[in-house]
């Protein structure tokens, strides 16, 4: 069992476990196990920068030469390791609040590394096994600037953008004081948006809101969206690679309605494909692919996992149910930016607004749920959970691809431990709100029980 690694990448306490020595120390073992020109870039948090050069280090004493990408979404950064170079490190702890910072690492193709390549990290980072180069072999320094507007004209040049432009569409962006600051606002108004920015200057202190695009911590956004008559409101997480949706009506649009819109499109325009999500989507997603000669292929949960199957079968279209969607011509990994402008672009070719588009979907109702959970019980109460599940009654059946999913005959939830945080998450799935939030609220007890039974 890994000791570092989650679901994508190591995140910690910034400066107190991931400190610039454990930093280094990743970087170099990383560094050790590849060759050729690293690109390095990360979020706003106020750990970046410390993180980063630590990790810069690393690289360049493994004999790595590093292109120092500065401070982009995650997307950004796996676009352009993906077409210039040979691997890469992404310094950011996504949704996590201001006080954790990460890092993930990706192979040549800007996917997240696979499990072998991560224990063998392990196996250096601890036993101190690194490849050192001498005095004259340590890696050269350089830094390419220009990606980020390079990556911007590559989102644009993916939809219509002058269908978007003919709209003249009003959008309220919320960057969340993250990486999206330096790209979507710029991009919007490149596509003839009207643009009202919130929370759009970078702070790694999150000021405005927490970096998770949750209802919870969107209320200015939704509020701002009626205020101002907007045809459209959008929010990111931390490093960019998530959008969430407020329709015109200020209403929040669930991550899964906006993959199900999308996947829609993509289908009706390629006459059909191969869609890969996770265990914890919305059947919506199976219900969109069967009417429109799609096939869905599921992973465990984690945006790298989809990313991998994707590019195995070469998949047309993926994501997961939190507004992460990946467009795999283009980046293997969650793409805000590219996310946004195809809901733009959907909504200019449809002329509709997107509360109508959304009405039009399948309709199921969802509840999410999290509990604090230590990291190192995990498994313990995984493994009482799934005995518990033999005494209950009402279960269909059961999905163990990732943590356990249970079908009953109101619908389903999944219990998974989270692989970024302290937290075990439940999500339920039914035909109406209320049986989906009693699912919910009963997953929830199976874990409380089993932590109580591991006192």
């Amino acid at each position: 069992m890994k000791k570092l690694f989650g679901t994508f990448g190591v995140r910690r306490l910034a400066n107190e476990v991931l400190t610039p020595e454990f930093a280094s120390k990743l970087a170099a073992a990383y560094g050790s196990t590849v060759e050729g020109k690293i690109a390095v870039g990360g979020d706003t948090r106020t750990s970046t920068v410390m993180i980063k050069n630590a990790v810069i280090s690393g690289l360049l004493s493994s004999g790595c030469d590093v292109v120092d990408l500065g401070i982009l979404p995650t997307p950004a950064v796996q676009y352009a390791v993906r077409k210039y170079y040979d691997g890469g490190v992404i310094v950011t702890a996504s949704h996590n609040p201001p006080q954790y910072n990460g890092i993930k690492f990706v192979d040549s193709d800007g996917i997240g590394i696979p499990d072998d390549l991560e224990e063998e990290i392990e196996r250096i980072f601890f036993s101190e096994d690194f490849r050192r180069a001498s005095w004259d072999k340590i890696g050269n320094l350089t830094s390419n600037p220009s990606i980020i507007r390079e990556y911007q004209d590559g989102v644009i040049a993916r939809v219509d953008a002058e269908a978007i432009r003919r709209r003249k569409f009003r959008v309220v962006v919320d960057c969340g004081c993250g990486a999206a600051s330096y790209t979507m606002p710029y991009i919007l108004r490149r596509l003839g948006c009207q643009v009202i920015a919130l929370n759009s200057q970078p702070d790694g202190f999150f000021p405005g809101r927490d970096p998770e695009p949750v209802p919870e911590n969107l209320s200015e956004l939704m509020e701002t969206v009626r205020s101002t008559g907007a045809d459209l409101g959008i929010a990111h997480d931390g490093d960019a690679d998530r959008t969430i949706c407020i329709d015109e009506r200020g209403e929040f649009v669930l991550g899964d309605k906006t993959f199900a819109l999308v996947e829609k499109r993509m289908l009706q325009e390629k006459g059909g494909g191969i869609i890969v999500t996770t265990v914890a989507t919305s059947s919506a997603i199976y219900d969109i692919a069967s009417e429109n000669n799609g096939e869905v292929i599921t992973t465990a949960v984690g945006d790298l996992l989809v990313a991998r199957k994707l590019k195995e079968t070469d998949g047309l279209f993926g994501g997961e149910e939190n507004g992460g969607l990946i467009f795999p011509d283009f980046v293997y990994g969650r793409d805000a930016a590219l996310t946004a402008a195809t809901i733009l672009e959907i909504m200019a070719h449809e002329d509709r607004p997107l509360s109508a588009l959304v009405s039009e979907l399948p309709a199921y109702y969802s509840s999410k749920r999290k509990i604090e959970c230590p990291d190192e019980i995990k498994g313990d109460v995984m493994d009482l959970v799934s005995k518990m599940l033999a005494d209950e009654e009402g279960v269909r059946d059961i999905d163990t691809t990732d943590g356990v999913k249970i079908f009953s005959e109101a619908g389903w939830v999944i219990i998974r431990p989270s692989g970024t945080e302290p937290i075990f998450r439940c999500f339920a799935e039914s035909e109406t709100q209320e049986q989906a939030d009693e699912m919910a609220r009963w997953g929830i007890s199976l874990v409380e029980r089993a932590m109580e039974k591991l006192k």
